[in-house]
C-alpha cells in the first residue's frame, strides 16, 4: 500500500480542482504558478496517475482526479471538523463529565453545581450516580466516575478536594417529641434517647463521621434501630421508635409528622467535599470543579 500523500500536495490539488485555473489556485495558496505545478506533479508521482488534463487554454479532472476530489473534499472536511471538536474538547466545552453523589449533596450542593454547569457548558454531557461516599472512593479509584460529591473531610494525596458545605446537624424527633420544647439541643441530651441510624453497609462514613464527632464530645452513639434507606430512618423515627441526626440539608425531607431542632455545638457538622483524582486533567472535569468551589457559599445554612 503507497503511503497518503502529504497534506499540503493534498491542499493544492482541493484548490486547484476547485478552481481549475492555476493563477488563481496560486493566488490562494499564496505561491506562483510553477511551485503548485511541481506540488501537483510530485502528488500525481506519489499516487501514480494523473489528476488534470492540461491543454493550453483550460485545465479539467481527468475521472480519477474527479473521483480523488469528491472523496478528498468530504475527508478534509470531516478532519476540520475533528480539529474544531477536539478543540471544544479540550477547552472543556464538548464531552462528559460523569459525577458521583451521596445523599447529603442530592438537596443542593450538587443540583446547584449541575445546573449552573450546563447553562455554561450546554454540549458537555453530564452523567449522574447516586453512589454513598466509600463506593464513591472505589469509583474514583478505578476510573468509573471523573469527580464525586462526598462526605469529608478526604484526605488523600492522589485526589484534590475542596470543601462545599459544612452542614450543622439537627435531632429529627416525631411531633411530639419533649425535646422540641427547647430552642436547640445539647449533645448530652441524646444519651437517653433511643437512636435511629443509617445501617453501616450504605451509611458507613456517615457512621463514622457521626462517631468521631460525638466521641469527641463524650457521647458513645448505640442505634437501638437501623435503616438502609432515608425513608426507612425516617418512617422508623415518626412511628415514635426513637430519634436520629441528619444534617440541615435534609431538612426539606421531613414529613408532617416530624419536627427538627438544631445542636447547640459549632462543632456538631457535616462536611460535603467534591473530589477528583489529581491525574485527571480533563478541562471539563476542572471546570466543573471550578463552577461548584464558586458557588459553594449560595444557599448555606447555618
Amino acid at each position: 500500500m503507497r503511503d497518503l500523500p502529504d497534506t499540503t500536495l493534498l491542499r493544492s490539488f482541493l484548490v486547484l480542482g476547485e478552481e481549475l485555473n492555476f493563477r488563481r489556485a496560486a493566488e490562494r495558496l499564496a505561491l506562483d504558478q510553477s511551485a503548485l505545478s511541481r506540488r501537483i506533479r510530485k502528488l500525481e508521482g506519489d499516487i501514480g496517475y494523473a489528476l488534470f488534463e492540461r491543454t493550453t487554454h483550460e485545465v479539467s479532472l481527468t475521472p480519477a482526479g474527479s473521483t480523488l476530489y469528491q472523496s478528498a473534499s468530504q475527508v478534509l472536511g470531516s478532519y476540520r471538523s475533528a480539529i474544531a471538536r477536539a478543540a471544544e474538547v479540550a477547552q472543556g466545552r464538548e464531552g462528559r463529565v460523569r459525577v458521583g453523589y451521596m445523599s447529603f449533596s442530592a438537596t443542593r450542593v450538587m443540583p446547584r453545581t449541575v445546573a449552573e454547569f450546563e447553562r455554561l457548558y450546554p454540549k458537555v454531557r453530564t452523567e449522574l450516580r447516586y453512589l454513598h461516599t466509600q463506593k464513591q472512593k472505589l469509583a474514583l479509584a478505578n476510573d468509573e466516575i471523573d469527580i464525586g460529591f462526598l462526605i469529608g473531610p478526604y484526605d488523600n494525596a492522589d485526589y484534590h478536594s475542596i470543601t462545599l458545605e459544612a452542614d450543622p446537624l439537627y435531632l429529627v424527633t416525631p411531633r411530639d417529641h419533649p425535646l422540641l420544647a427547647q430552642e436547640s439541643i445539647r449533645a448530652a441530651d441524646l444519651a437517653d434517647q433511643r437512636l435511629i441510624l443509617g445501617d453501616v453497609t450504605d451509611w458507613g462514613e456517615y457512621r463514622h463521621r457521626l462517631e468521631d464527632i460525638f466521641g469527641a464530645l463524650g457521647l458513645w452513639l448505640s442505634p437501638a434501630h437501623e435503616a438502609g434507606n432515608t425513608l426507612g430512618i425516617l418512617g422508623l423515627v415518626a412511628a415514635g421508635l426513637g430519634v436520629t441526626v441528619y444534617p440541615a440539608s435534609l431538612l426539606d425531607l421531613l414529613g408532617k409528622n416530624l419536627a427538627a431542632r438544631p445542636f447547640a455545638e459549632p462543632s456538631l457538622r457535616i462536611e460535603t467535599v467534591l473530589a477528583w483524582k489529581r491525574t485527571n486533567r480533563s478541562r471539563a472535569v476542572l471546570n466543573f470543579a471550578e463552577i461548584a468551589g464558586r458557588s459553594k457559599q449560595s444557599g448555606q445554612r447555618g
